[in-house]
Order: structure tokens, then C-alpha cells, then sequence
């Protein structure tokens, strides 16, 4: 494409609303904390980011986009799933839709589970963050850390308090190319000023998508900031459009931390995907004060 970590709570309670939470979950996902806030800006003004938080490991999957569609796509409702996404091979997310309107349900293969959803919209990935923050299930995918309400147009923008969303670009951006024990930033998402083909999968090497985790992390641990698939952040570019980095198996161009680019969110593009931010979970302290406050309630009843 050619586009201008939880603590370990000692509390019964807290296992018992653990094992709630795990009931009720379809997808889970693997984080990567990102600290050393308040981190300087890069060359081009990039990655400074004064608060810490969480980032998708890897980039969402198809598996993952999947148990999403079963519980909220069954009348395909804002068009979560598109044609795009049938795309067959290895350029594409291979995902089948079956039944009519009001019962649809949706499969992929084992051999493309694990790769990246690709098609998806930027509204999309915003419904797919609400539906993880509002706990999955049948909960809302129009509400939470966007307030959509039927929106597949637009510029619409990111509210206060959002516990899953899509990455800012700086947000983005510090967890591809910063690192924190040294304080510098690198020049590709591998840690170094120097990429080749065994650590991310790009173009000419490359001959289609691949599962995620290919090739060699970021100085955080987190794996294809760079190649395989284009990935949605929550900036605005030009007015309009919004933000894409890290370049795509077909378009190696852009993984180094210069290749910025923007398109428009209602955009199906075969080699566009994301990953999703979240805030850092509670403090041991802030959960073990929860617990107090509700022991202390069952003791007065």
C-alpha cells in the first residue's frame, strides 16, 4: 500500500471479583506497561507522554476481532464487519460471516487467527475499545471512551476517563521507538537505527501477513510497531484524517519514526489494523483500601 501488569492481591475478595471478571470475559488481551513519564520529545516532537499506561502487546487479532463480531455484530449494526475482512489468503483477515441479519455469526480459520484484523475503520477499533472497557458481553460498543451513537463519520474525539481506547500518537509512538533506561529513542521499533527483514515483517522480504509477534521488540517489549499491518492512533492529521503508523507487510517504507501518515477513519484498507491503550491497573494500596471499605460494609449488615 503506497499511502501520501496486575498485582498479586492477597485478599479473598478480590480473587472472588477476579474470577467474576475472567467469567465474563471473551477476549483477552496481553499488556505492556509503558512508564517513565514525563519523557522528553523526540527529534520531530513526538512521544513525550506525562502519565503512565498500558499497550496492547501485539497488535488486535482476528481471533480476538471475532469473538467481538458473535457477541456484537449480529445484525452487523455500523457495519463492524466489512468485505474487506473476508479478503481470502494472506492479504487479507479471511473471516467468513454466516447466517442473515439478526443472527449472523462469524469464524476464522485456525491458520489466520492470530494474524491482525486488517479492514477495520478507525470506527472500528474505537467500538472494539468501548466494548472491551464497558467489560465485552452484550455491553455498549457506542459509548464509553467515545461517545459514537451510531457515528461511522467524522472526527470524534476521545473522553475523560476512558479505561480502553485506541493509543494517542504520542502514546503510540513512546512505546515503538523509546527507551526508557536510556532515556533516547530509537530510529526503527526494533530499538536500534538499523532494521532488516528477520525483525519485522515488510516489503521485499515479505509476502503477506503474518501471525503477530514476528521479528525482534521494542526497547518495552511490545512486538510489530512495525510492518505487517498499518495501525489506527487517536491523532488528527490535517483536520479530517486520522493517524496511521508503522507502515504494513507491503509498504516498509514508513516503519522508521519519521513515516507518519493520515486517512480518513470511515477508510477499509486491507493492510490496516490496531492495538488498543488502557489505563495502568489500581495500586496494590488503592485495592487493598477498596477491600477495607468493603469488608467494613459486610461487617454492618
Amino acid at each position: 500500500m503506497k499511502y501520501p501488569i496486575v498485582p498479586t492481591l492477597g485478599l479473598a475478595v478480590f480473587a472472588s471479583i477476579s474470577l467474576v471478571s475472567q467469567a465474563m470475559a471473551v477476549v483477552s488481551l496481553s499488556w505492556t506497561s509503558i512508564g517513565n513519564a514525563g519523557n522528553l520529545a523526540d527529534y520531530n516532537g513526538y512521544g513525550t507522554v506525562n502519565h503512565a499506561y498500558n499497550i496492547g502487546t501485539y497488535e488486535v487479532t482476528n481471533a480476538q476481532y471475532v469473538d467481538f463480531l458473535n457477541a456484537k455484530g449480529t445484525s452487523n449494526s455500523a457495519g463492524i464487519f466489512n468485505s474487506t475482512m473476508a479478503t481470502t489468503g494472506n492479504y487479507g483477515s479471511n473471516i467468513t460471516q454466516s447466517g442473515s441479519s439478526g443472527s449472523y455469526s462469524y469464524s476464522v480459520s485456525s491458520t489466520y487467527a492470530n494474524m491482525p484484523i486488517v479492514g477495520v475503520t478507525w470506527f472500528d477499533a474505537a467500538r472494539f475499545s468501548n466494548w472491551l472497557g464497558n467489560g465485552q458481553g452484550s455491553a455498549s460498543m457506542e459509548t464509553g471512551a467515545y461517545t459514537l451513537n451510531g457515528a461511522t463519520s467524522g472526527i470524534i474525539t476521545l473522553n475523560a476517563g476512558a479505561g480502553v481506547y485506541i493509543p494517542s500518537e504520542d502514546e503510540w509512538y513512546k512505546a515503538a521507538y523509546y527507551n526508557g533506561a536510556s532515556g533516547t529513542y530509537s530510529l526503527y521499533p526494533n530499538g536500534q537505527d538499523t532494521i532488516c527483514a528477520a525483525d519485522a515483517n515488510y516489503y521485499p522480504a515479505a509476502t503477506g501477513l503474518v501471525d503477530v509477534g514476528y521479528g525482534k521488540a521494542s526497547s518495552y517489549g511490545t512486538y510489530d510497531h512495525g510492518g505487517n499491518a498499518w495501525e489506527w492512533n487517536d491523532g488528527v492529521v490535517n483536520g479530517t484524517s486520522r493517524g496511521m503508523r508503522g507502515g504494513s507487510w507491503d509498504d516498509g517504507g514508513f516503519l522508521a519514526s519519521w513515516g507518519r501518515y493520515g486517512f480518513g477513519p470511515s477508510s477499509e484498507v486491507s493492510d490496516v489494523g490496531f492495538r488498543v491503550a488502557s489505563v495502568p491497573e489500581p495500586t496494590f494500596l488503592t485495592l487493598t483500601m477498596i477491600a477495607s471499605g468493603v469488608l467494613m460494609a459486610c461487617r454492618k449488615r
